[in-house]
C-alpha cells in the first residue's frame, strides 16, 4: 500500500511519466497481441496441412517435399556462421581489447558497421548476385549464398560481441594482469568467458536473420529443390521455399505447412541457444 501510494504521489507530480508508462504498457500488449495472432494464423492454417509427403526425402510436383529445403537451411546456417562468427568475434576483440580509445579507424569500423546492419537485404543480394555469382562466375551457388548472408550478419555479431565484452567488468582484467597473466591470455580465459551470454545473443540474432532470408538467397543461392551435391551448387532454403509455393499459387495449403515448420525451427533454435548462454552463464559464475 505504501509504494502504491507513494506511486500515486508521484504520478500527480509528473503526470508525464504515468501517461509514458501508460504507453509503455499499451506498445507491449499490442506487440505481445500481434505475435500471439500471427502463431495462431500460422498454426491453425498450417497444422491440418502438414502431412508424411511433406517431409519425402527428394522433391516433386507431387509431394512438394520440404525435406530438402530443411536440410539446406540447416547447412545454409552453419555454413554462414562458420564465416561470420569467427570474423565478427575477432574483430570486436581488436576494437575493444587491443586498439587504442579514440582510434579513427575504431570509429570508422563502428560507423561502417552501424551502416551495414540497416542496408535492406535486397541491395546485399544485388551485391552478392554482382560479386559472386557474376564477377567470380560462381553460379547460383550455396557458397555465393553463405558469403553474402556472412557480409549480412557481420555487423550484427561484431556489435553484439562488442557490447558484451564492455560489458565485462576492468576489475577481471586487472586482477588477472595483477596475477602475471598476459593479454591474450587474459582476454580468451577471463573476458571471453564471462562475455559468452552476449555473445550468444548476437549469434541467436543471425541465425534467426539467415533462418528467415529470401530476397538475398534468391539472387545467389537459387531456388533449385534439391540438396546441394557441393556447396557450389544451388539450393533452396525453407524460406525460399514457401515463397516459391506462395508465388506459383498452386500449393497455398503446403506453404501454410511449410511457415509452420519454419516457425518451429526458429523457437527450437532460440531456446536451444538461449540453454546454452543460460549454461556458459552458470559455469561462469561458479568458477
Amino acid at each position: 500500500m505504501k509504494n502504491l501510494k507513494s506511486q500515486l504521489q508521484s504520478y500527480k507530480r509528473s503526470p508525464i511519466s504515468l501517461i509514458l508508462r501508460i504507453l509503455v504498457i499499451a506498445a507491449a500488449v499490442i506487440t505481445a497481441f500481434i505475435l500471439g495472432a500471427i502463431i495462431i494464423y500460422i498454426l491453425v492454417k498450417g497444422i491440418p496441412n502438414l502431412s508424411l509427403d511433406l517431409f519425402a526425402w527428394e522433391y516433386n510436383s507431387e509431394n512438394v517435399s520440404m525435406m530438402p529445403a530443411i536440410i539446406n537451411t540447416i547447412l545454409m546456417v552453419l555454413l554462414t556462421l562458420v564465416i561470420a562468427a569467427p570474423i565478427g568475434i575477432f574483430s570486436a576483440i581488436y576494437l575493444v581489447e587491443y586498439a587504442k580509445r579514440g582510434n579513427k579507424l575504431v570509429t570508422l569500423v563502428r560507423m561502417t558497421a552501424e551502416t551495414l546492419a540497416g542496408i535492406p537485404s535486397i541491395v546485399y543480394g544485388l551485391f552478392g548476385y554482382l560479386m559472386f555469382v557474376v564477377s567470380l562466375r560462381w553460379g547460383y551457388s550455396f557458397m555465393a549464398g553463405a558469403l553474402t548472408l556472412a557480409i549480412m550478419v557481420l555487423p550484427t555479431i561484431m556489435r553484439t560481441t562488442e557490447e558484451a565484452l564492455k560489458a565485462v567488468p576492468d576489475a577481471y582484467r586487472d586482477g588477472s594482469f595483477g596475477l602475471g597473466a598476459g593479454r591474450l591470455r587474459t582476454v580468451f580465459q577471463v573476458v571471453l568467458p564471462s562475455a559468452i551470454p552476449g555473445i550468444l545473443s548476437g549469434v541467436i540474432l543471425s541465425i534467426g536473420r539467415i533462418v528467415g532470408e529470401t530476397a538475398a538467397l534468391i539472387f545467389t543461392a537459387g531456388t533449385i529443390a534439391a540438396i546441394p551435391a557441393s556447396v557450389m551448387n544451388s539450393g533452396r532454403t525453407l524460406a525460399i521455399h514457401m515463397y516459391a509455393l506462395l508465388n506459383e499459387g498452386l500449393y497455398m495449403n503446403q506453404a501454410y505447412a511449410t511457415a509452420v515448420i519454419l516457425l518451429v525451427m526458429v523457437i527450437i533454435i532460440n531456446a536451444c541457444s538461449g540453454l546454452v548462454a543460460k549454461l556458459f552463464a552458470r559455469k561462469t559464475g561458479e568458477k
